[in-house]
């Protein structure tokens, strides 16, 4: 049985989603830890329970199946243009890109010769640039070849490139809609970080967006209107300046927030062993 509950929530401003009043439902349940939910322009999404090795596929009106088994740890998931599946892999330690056949291609898996931490979380730009975060957790820490927590940058020709060494541990990545800004979430430390990208998608300017997230900052997702919605202590709502606009509570701290559906309007929230849709003004 849908769970839904209809919460009303304090708007503060027309450029935001508006989510005045919104449908929530949990659409899955049951995981151990859900992580990287992704929406695919193909009418599905993508997400993650890391604990279990799993990757799971929701399509609107079915029940959620298993899309991989043996998923080497899947954490971020994203799609590019052209519907393949990017996925960090915590324990293989890498990153892969999987085709519309089932191909498998290893992008990521060594930084000057010494295997990834764990990475995270993915994006894409819409010139096709990949960036994805590098951090470590738990037995991972203890294995560790690189003696940094990293943004890495994989560029559409010539090898991996790094963006950013980091003392705390990386976890979100998002891009602005302009795709001028980068942002990353910053779990030790409790904070987003952003940086300028050039026209190559080089980065510079590192500087602090929000100093003191509601909570540990997980996945990230940006709405059309450039405003940042930050998995924490539910899901933090900020402007492209940082100022909080409102927090949509949940019941467990979510760990990634997805936009998708046919109109990109719904926001998918993956907490603890659930999956979440927020549905916009529906009653």
């Amino acid at each position: 049985m849908r769970l839904v509950l209809l919460v009303p929530w304090l708007w503060l401003g027309a450029s935001a989603q508006d989510f005045t009043l919104a449908a929530i439902s949990k659409i899955a349940t049951g995981y151990r830890f859900t992580e990287g939910a992704a929406w695919s322009k193909d009418g599905f999404l993508i997400f993650s329970d890391t604990a279990k090795n799993q990757l799971f596929k929701w399509v609107p009106g079915h029940a959620a199946e298993i899309f991989r088994e043996n998923a080497n740890g899947p954490s971020g998931n994203v799609f590019d243009a052209q519907g393949r599946l990017y996925t960090c892999e915590t324990r293989a330690r890498r990153v892969t890109r999987t085709d519309r056949n089932g191909n498998i291609e290893i992008l990521a898996e060594r930084w000057e010769g010494k295997r990834l931490n764990a990475p995270s979380a993915i994006a894409i730009a819409k010139s096709g640039q990949v960036y994805f975060t590098d951090s470590a957790f738990g037995y991972q820490s203890d294995n560790r070849e690189l003696d940094f927590y990293g943004v890495y940058r994989i560029p559409q020709k010539g090898p991996l490139q790094l963006v950013a060494k980091l003392p705390g541990r990386p976890r979100g990545v998002a891009l602005s809609p302009n795709g001028r800004t980068l942002y990353v979430s910053e779990a030790d430390d409790h904070r987003v970080l952003a940086y300028d990208l050039d026209r190559n998608g080089e980065a510079s300017g590192e500087r602090i967006l929000i100093a003191d997230t509601e909570g540990v900052p997980g996945g990230i997702s940006v709405d059309e209107a450039g405003n940042l919605y930050v998995a924490a202590n539910g899901v933090s709502v900020y402007n492209s300046e940082g100022r909080l606009l409102r927090t949509i509570p949940t019941r467990d701290p979510a760990s990634s927030v997805s936009f998708g559906d046919a109109d990109s309007k719904s926001l998918f929230v993956t907490a603890r062993g659930d999956l979440y849709r927020l549905r916009p003004g529906e009653k």
